[in-house]
């Protein structure tokens, strides 16, 4: 289904509205009403953005069909719901596995170094954006994705990506500042 903005949408994004996260803004200026649904996800896959942003953002007034059918269709019917992204107990309870896509996992690491999450990503998020920045226009779609992460969870979940793009050498800083 496509989907296109609404007046509400376009003021939301000319005024940098703040119910648009920064991977949802990516995604939102991509519904144009010609690409479907299934074409801006896989445009914007790498950026994590998933049928639940789009939902969020059909909920907010931003999104809205472009052929007038009903606002829930975001989503084919013959299309597999992608299971939602765990929620953490609390900041200081260990992590569960973190979601990449529709299948792969990466299994939480071990907290040894006494360092809680919110000091790992600090250290991390810079390490990653000078990584992902150094790939030139070949890591820009990685590089936002490393920009608009806001937290650990975003950041680990992107950690094998920077890894295959920048190879294991340069990623050992980025391995250190995130689970050492």
């Amino acid at each position: 289904m496509a989907l296109v903005k609404t007046p509400a949408g376009q003021a939301a994004l000319k005024d940098r509205h703040g119910s648009l996260t920064p991977r949802q803004r990516s995604a939102f200026i991509l519904f144009d009403g010609k690409r479907s649904t299934e074409d801006v996800l896989a445009a914007t896959a790498g950026m994590g953005i998933t049928r639940e942003d789009v939902q969020a953002m059909i909920d907010q007034g931003l999104l809205a069909p472009a052929d007038g059918a009903p606002a829930q269709a975001a989503a084919p019917s013959s299309a597999p719901e992608l299971p939602a992204a765990p929620a953490a107990a609390s900041p200081a309870a260990a992590p569960g596995p973190l979601l990449l896509d529709d299948a792969q996992t990466v299994p939480a690491r071990e907290e040894s170094s006494g360092r809680s999450p919110k000091e790992r990503y600090q250290d991390a998020y810079p390490i990653a954006t000078e990584l992902t920045a150094g790939l030139g226009l070949r890591g820009f779609r990685l590089n936002l994705a490393v920009e608009g992460a806001s937290g650990f969870e975003e950041l680990a979940a992107l950690a094998p990506k920077i890894r295959e793009a920048v190879g294991d050498a340069k990623y050992a800083r980025l391995e250190q500042a995130l689970f050492a």
